[in-house]
């Protein structure tokens, strides 16, 4: 594998980390249903405002979510809403494993 073609492959493999955590996968979901702001979603989280603009931050490096400051409060939303495919393709796999997992057993 040469340079070029390996950097790419780090480049998906750090979109497919920055999604590799519980709260981020919550965020980016509840994102898909609009932009929110910190305040928001450190409520439904459950976390200190801390933990969750760190999570927001990972996202945003990966380039999956933009904000935007509106006066004291900073909200988010997906830049690439095409990442709730992602979540397809994992129920897919996980369904499938059940199945095999399932004809195992029979």
């Amino acid at each position: 594998m040469n340079r070029e073609i390996r950097g790419r492959y780090e480049i998906r493999a750090a979109v497919m980390k920055a999604l590799a955590h519980p709260t981020r996968l919550f965020i980016v979901d509840e994102l898909g249903g609009g932009e929110r702001c910190v305040c928001e979603l450190t409520a439904m989280i459950g976390a200190d405002v801390s933990t969750v603009s760190r999570h927001l931050s990972v996202l945003k490096s990966a380039g999956i979510v933009a904000d935007e400051k509106r006066g004291t409060q900073v909200f988010y939303s997906l830049r690439v809403p095409c990442v709730l495919n992602w979540y397809t393709c994992v129920e897919d796999v996980l369904k499938d494993g059940a199945r095999r997992r399932l004809q195992a057993v029979n």
